[in-house]
């Protein structure tokens, strides 16, 4: 199974051959479902939609492209939309081309062994770690007193850092082919390699807030998939609010019951309140809970 990975940091690109386990099949595609086939059409849409938007007003265009890009010191500014929108802006064909495979090849691995909100999740919180380090590096640039140029990031080289991170830390020991040498290496090998190359241009290289925010992304991503929940984050959410919901529910009940408690006191009976709120009869023989 063969992909490639590009950086717009350095240019470079790795092209990457899966060596099959027992029953896969070599030069094979996942499958194109669930998560995998939304991330990969939402940045396919809007690819489409702004190069055909560029043809019928290119001047336009370019202005409102640029303004969905993520710049720090326009999102300092107000621009606080930025850090949502720049992933789906894809300037070039063959840039695309190799992100969505990239996409498609890393997001389609992860959904075979996670549920499809995990793997959108670690997507997303990876493209927002990237905007969250390059506005890091900015602001502390500025801070000491620096002039950083600014650079616009774009595309969704930051969700696939964080997909491989994730690839690299949970299946580590997965053998990796280097195409076209018929070279194997393991995925957390390939993964350092690839934080080597981005912070070797944070170092040496011109575009700096680029390489910091492909680590910011790959940091985002590992920090995810060790923290958040299996299902997803927003599964996980989702059950932290229906127990807060319950528990709230709970203390309603409870408040009730004590209410009722003093209320029957006032008509001569005693009675006690177990932990769920419900009111147990003790005139009653068998001890019976009142519902």
């Amino acid at each position: 199974m063969h992909f490639s990975v590009h950086s717009p940091a350095s240019g470079f690109t790795l092209k990457l051959t899966i060596m099959p386990r027992i029953g896969s099949t070599p030069m094979s595609f996942p499958e194109f479902h669930g998560a995998t086939r939304r991330l990969v059409l939402w940045n396919l849409a809007a690819y489409f939609a702004l190069a055909l938007a560029g043809l019928a007003a290119p001047v336009a265009t370019g202005l409102f492209a640029r303004s969905l890009e993520f710049t720090p010191g326009l999102f300092l500014s107000g621009s606080l939309w930025q850090p949502f929108t720049y992933s789906l802006v894809h300037p070039t064909l063959l840039g695309t081309l190799f992100e969505l495979l990239s996409l498609w090849f890393l997001a389609g691995f992860l959904e075979n062994f996670h549920a499809p909100g995990w793997v959108t999740s670690l997507y997303a919180v990876s493209v927002l770690g990237t905007a969250l380090a390059a506005t890091a590096i900015y602001a502390c640039a500025h801070t000491l007193g620096f002039s950083p140029a600014e650079v616009s990031l774009y595309g969704c080289f930051g969700g696939i850092f964080g997909l491989l991170v994730a690839i690299g830390a949970l299946y580590g020991e997965m053998q990796f082919m280097l195409f076209p040498l018929p070279i194997g290496i393991k995925a957390r090998y390939l993964v350092a390699i690839y934080v080597m190359v981005a912070f070797a241009m944070l170092l040496f290289g011109e575009q700096r807030i680029y390489a910091f925010a492909e680590l910011g992304g790959a940091l985002a991503g590992f920090v995810y998939i060790r923290l958040a929940p299996r299902r997803g984050l927003s599964l996980g959410l989702s059950e932290k609010m229906y127990a807060l919901r319950n528990r709230y529910y709970r203390w309603k009940r409870r408040r009730a019951a004590r209410k009722f408690e003093v209320y029957m006191r006032s008509q001569g009976r005693s009675i006690h309140v177990d932990g769920y709120g419900r009111p147990i009869d003790e005139d009653s023989d068998d001890k019976k809970r009142w519902n």
